[in-house]
């Protein structure tokens, strides 16, 4: 009989990407982790062994809802998940760890081109101000795929270089910096590409996104509609911060859409087709 304290790969791979998704944590020892240092997304890396001291660290508020992560679902996972349980976190155990996660095809993180964390484990990241589209829907691929805690930083395009090297922030969709457009694609395929983020709901949005941010509506249907969701809050919110946590719902609706509701269509019901 399985464990109340368990949840399988299927059922994680549910919760992935969305707003409720659990905490991640991932306490595979460091051969484990060397042999293939991928993570599952917005996973944070911790030491089974100093749990004590990082859950200090971490104070998770009191209802938090975590997956714990090792390599097989065994005694590592198992033990960090009831320290955890006994601090008011609701922990559960990947059944079967990260070796039946890669198995079932679930999606994983590259970490190598991350940028470095800060003292609370967050990334941060700057570009300019006003933004559209790729400078909205990167934030949200990042904090719903690689850091759920990530700091976006919104200032002058003048000075976005300058403020990436002195508050050690990544500059993202500006001309010159690693995370931006390359040829026709835009800086959310980048970014996709770099962390290995390989799924048909994300490649299908990569595509909505590129062409909204390029002016190719032609690529995907859901295109203009994208744009001009995006140009109304634009218009609606004089505060970039304001207007980025207002869109990250319409990014995960449309997420949602191209991960469940491709294939569903809407119609009047008395509406009577013929031919």
């Amino acid at each position: 009989m399985p464990s109340n304290t368990d949840i399988t790969p299927a059922q994680l791979s549910r919760l992935i990407g969305l707003p409720d998704a659990p905490a991640i944590i991932d306490v595979r020892d460091d051969e484990d982790y060397a042999a293939d240092p991928r993570l599952l997304p917005c996973a944070l890396k911790r030491d089974w062994d100093k749990t004590a001291s990082w859950i200090e660290a971490w104070n998770p508020p009191q209802g938090t809802r975590a997956v714990v992560v090792c390599q097989k679902g065994l005694k590592l996972s198992e033990g960090v998940a009831a320290l955890l349980r006994a601090r008011g976190v609701v922990a559960e155990v990947l059944e079967g760890g990260f070796l039946a996660w890669r198995e079932a095809g679930g999606l994983l993180l590259s970490p190598a081109k991350l940028p470095p964390r800060d003292a609370r484990g967050s990334t941060l990241w700057v570009t300019r101000a006003r933004p559209k589209i790729d400078r909205i829907a990167c934030p949200w691929l990042v904090r719903r795929f690689v850091d759920a805690t990530a700091t976006f930083l919104y200032v002058a395009a003048s000075e976005v270089p300058a403020v990436a090297e002195r508050f050690n922030a990544a500059p993202f969709d500006i001309d010159g910096a690693f995370w931006s457009h390359r040829g026709e694609r835009c800086t959310f395929d980048t970014m996709l590409e770099e962390f290995g983020l390989q799924s048909e709901a994300l490649d299908r949005l990569a595509t909505i996104v590129r062409g909204a941010d390029t002016d190719r509506l032609d690529l995907a249907p859901q295109a203009a509609g994208l744009l001009a969701a995006s140009l109304g809050l634009s218009r609606s919110h004089r505060d970039d911060l304001a207007q980025l946590e207002a869109s990250m719902s319409l990014y995960d609706a449309f997420y949602r859409w191209c991960r469940d509701a491709v294939g569903e269509t809407h119609d009047w019901p008395g509406h009577v087709r013929k031919g």
